[in-house]
């Protein structure tokens, strides 16, 4: 996104009464920010929505340095804006009701993640925090994307399971980027921009006041396929987490604990109510599968209003480019990029990243065949990310 952009997008979204909701329609009506900072107050009238008091702070904006002193502490920082027009925002997210019209992201954020997020209580038992550790080191060696809020106890341990795998992570802050909560863990942080992202919707120097952090859960469920939950109390942050993410259409999982540990009376309770029970990360794979065939909608806008191509992935039926059908082995239909993977690995043990050179198809995407094709009985995996043939 060039500066100019970045200045209209932050200052609509400093408005008052501008909130993620009505940043769609404002879109769907003008195109860009730029182009409703432009209007007239009866164009603006005309979005659903929007108020006469809207409308005049629209108008009315002339702190366009005060802007421009946010885009260098942003650029100084290191810190890109990424808004639900362009190509890296998460997927999934763009189908939640309240979106966050901008994110800002520290690290590397791939669209097409198959993320997966963790979550549980801030005291987390050692074997909250076993469990965790297994559970995402497990994931992220299958290719997952491990989410979770960065804070004490079990969402910690989820970070660094992932980062240990040599996996992908991203932590949700309820704070500003620049206001590390809990401070403790600065070098956390750090190492999971280096193998991931941090994002936030709060801009720099927000501080962690309670009530950011039930609306930074329905980023965590939303830019995820499902949600586990560890360890959880009965009044547990975590379980606002899982109940955003079934109210957003996604899979909730829960580890059972002791029946006489107060820290496992969340989990059992979700597990009563009909979240799945999770013993290890192929109870999740499972469930994640039959989603990752499934087309998305509400696909992101490039800035010039285009609609971004879906990127073509089945497991079996016709290849989605070219209606062509794949040979079948098994009763099974192979698409073009399993094929292409397959015949990669055919020559022996190949590790995950000589494979995405071989076939020159997105880490992303290898990454998402390779789950699928294990699970499928194709491939085995071997420590380090190498993978051979199942005979």
């Amino acid at each position: 996104m060039n500066p100019e952009d970045t200045k209209y997008w932050l200052a609509l979204k400093s408005l008052e009464g501008i909130g993620n909701t009505l940043f769609s329609p404002l879109m769907e009506r003008f195109g860009s920010p730029a182009a409703v900072f432009s209007a007239s107050v009866h164009e603006l009238a005309r979005v659903p929505g929007m108020n006469q008091k809207n409308a005049e702070s629209i108008l009315s904006f002339q702190d366009w340095n005060g802007i421009l002193r946010q885009i260098d502490e942003l650029n100084r920082a290191g810190i890109r804006m990424v808004t639900f027009q362009d190509d890296s925002y998460p997927r999934h997210l763009l189908n939640v009701y309240d979106r966050p019209a901008l994110l800002y992201v520290a690290g590397r954020l791939n669209r097409d993640d198959i993320s997966i997020a963790i979550v549980g209580s801030r005291h987390a038992s050692a074997y909250g925090r076993y469990t965790t550790d297994k559970i995402s080191r497990e994931l992220a060696l299958r290719g997952a994307t491990i989410v979770s809020g960065m804070a004490r106890g079990i969402d910690s341990c989820a970070h660094r399971g992932a980062l240990a795998a040599k996996g992908r992570t991203i932590a949700v802050l309820g704070s500003g980027l620049d206001v590390i909560y809990p401070p403790e863990n600065k070098k956390l942080f750090d190492a999971i921009v280096q193998q991931g992202a941090v994002i936030s919707e709060y801009p720099l120097g927000t501080q962690p006041l309670p009530f950011h952090f039930p609306a930074r859960n329905r980023i965590i469920s939303g830019m995820s396929y499902g949600v586990l939950v560890v360890e959880a109390g009965e009044k547990s942050g975590s379980l606002i987490t899982a109940k955003l993410a079934a109210e957003q259409g996604r899979e909730v999982f829960a580890v059972p604990g002791p029946i006489d540990s107060a820290s496992s009376r969340g989990t059992n309770h979700l597990i009563k109510q009909g979240a799945k029970l999770i013993e290890n990360a192929d109870d999740i794979l499972e469930d994640i599968l039959p989603q990752l065939e499934r087309p998305a909608v509400n696909l992101p806008l490039k800035s010039s209003g285009e609609q971004v191509s879906e990127p073509t992935r089945t497991i079996a039926g016709k290849d989605k480019e070219s209606g062509q059908t794949a040979p079948e082995k098994d009763g099974e239909i192979l698409s073009p990029v399993d094929r292409k993977i397959l015949e990669a690995i055919s020559g022996g043990k190949m590790h995950a990243d000589d494979i995405i050179t071989e076939t020159g198809i997105s880490s992303a995407e290898v990454m998402s065949a390779l789950i699928v094709l294990e699970l499928n009985g194709r491939v085995m995996q071997h420590p380090g990310k190498w993978f051979t043939l199942k005979k």
